[in-house]
């Protein structure tokens, strides 16, 4: 199980905005003056998919709250077909502490905060969405609680005095408050809104970190924590969470999904890869189907040998086809691969059978209890259907 988390979480208020400090003289018409006078303080990473009607509207936003700041942005695109990074690009030819890193064949963000990150030089990093949701008036006191020492991570969170979840429904607040309430009791937690997108945190904390990550999802901040080798002490800045003014939103059953497997992966995948779990979910599955299929053609008269292929047969292409787009979503194989993929999963599957029978016989004859033996069939033929169809069939 994951290290306890049970640290000390300072809350700290919004100040009013008319007594904020002054950070310099830099007009707002050259923001990166600063960056190119001062040692560089801060990133800030943006993971966008298909957010061209907010770019420039963040950026703005951006350059008035932080001037006077030595900041980079980066904008870490997901190959939006909107032409995101093309916008990016543009405003970085005009303001030199914008840039884009366009990834072509790779998706999620967790992996790209991560790669952002790797990008930049900068002692702070920042984190927040690019769909305008997270109030970027909060940004400075996040970056000024993790500069001042008062945490090795300041999160934005909507779960504290001061904090709010906007125009939300009751349905979706009490959604993200289970997702919250899970994520707390599974990882040991105490931090109030673990889920949160919006953060700023040392750089030395966040490398500490890098080789435990899992970088599954869109929850980075919760892999971060869980990831940590020592208990990071944490600061808490409320904010309201603001509605989305254009593009759309990326929630669905498939951000819903990947977060219970990021929370299977801090947990359980620690001793047991959540790969090979996926796999064996499948291959039950896939049992069901073949007992459907074996069961329905012999009601139609097929003699058993013939009702057993085709009820093996359709299984294997059942377990490939899932596995395709569930245990391998992130080799996903389409196009003329995708009949190649198949053809390799019959053979694979097929040798995987025949180590099933053997082994479970040979256990059969010194055991000589039958359930023993089917069990031990079972599990030969399934670690090696996962480890040779990871090698060929989904291979990197």
């Amino acid at each position: 199980m994951p290290h306890s988390q049970q640290t000390d979480i300072v809350p700290i208020t919004m100040p009013d905005p008319s007594q904020a400090p002054d950070h310099g003289t830099v007009p707002l018409a050259s923001p990166a003056a600063a960056a190119l006078h001062s040692p560089l303080e801060v990133a800030i990473i943006v993971p966008t998919l298909n957010e061209a009607a907010n770019v420039e509207h963040l950026v703005d936003r951006l350059n008035h709250v932080l001037h006077g700041r030595a900041w980079e942005l980066i904008f870490v695109d997901d190959n939006s077909p909107d032409g995101t990074s093309d916008i990016v690009r543009r405003l970085g030819t005009q303001q030199r502490h914008i840039r884009v890193i366009q990834r072509v064949g790779r998706r999620g963000l967790s992996s790209a905060v991560i790669e952002g990150v790797l990008a930049s030089a900068a002692p702070i990093i920042a984190v927040m969405d690019g769909d305008m949701q997270h109030s970027e008036d909060a940004l400075p006191q996040l970056i000024d609680a993790v500069a001042s020492g008062q945490g090795d991570i300041a999160i934005g969170t909507r779960y504290i005095d001061g904090g709010g979840t906007g125009d939300w429904d009751e349905k979706r607040v009490w959604m993200s408050k289970l997702a919250t309430r899970a994520g707390q009791v599974a990882l040991g937690t105490n931090v109030s809104d673990p889920m949160s997108g919006f953060f700023a945190l040392r750089r030395d904390a966040f490398e500490r970190a890098l080789p435990r990550l899992s970088a599954i999802g869109y929850k980075i901040l919760i892999d971060i924590l869980a990831s940590s080798p020592t208990p990071l002490r944490v600061a808490e800045i409320p904010y309201v969470f603001r509605s989305r003014e254009a593009g759309e939103s990326k929630i669905g059953a498939r951000v819903i999904a990947e977060y219970a497997e990021l929370i299977a992966d801090k947990t359980v995948g620690r001793y047991i890869p959540i790969r090979l779990l996926k796999f064996l979910m499948v291959g039950g599955l896939g049992v069901i189907v073949h007992l459907a299929i074996l069961r329905s053609l012999l009601g139609f008269g097929l003699e058993f040998m013939g009702a057993q292929t085709g009820a093996v047969l359709t299984a294997i292409a059942f377990n490939f086809f899932l596995n395709n787009s569930f245990t391998y979503a992130d080799r996903k194989l389409r196009g003329a691969a995708l009949l190649g993929g198949l053809i390799s999963f019959y053979a694979i599957s097929s040798i995987g059978a025949v180590a099933n029978i053997g082994i479970g016989t040979w256990v059969a004859g010194q055991q000589n209890v039958w359930w023993v033996a089917g069990i031990a069939g079972v599990l030969v033929g399934a670690i090696w259907n996962f480890a040779m169809s990871a090698a060929i069939t989904w291979r990197k």
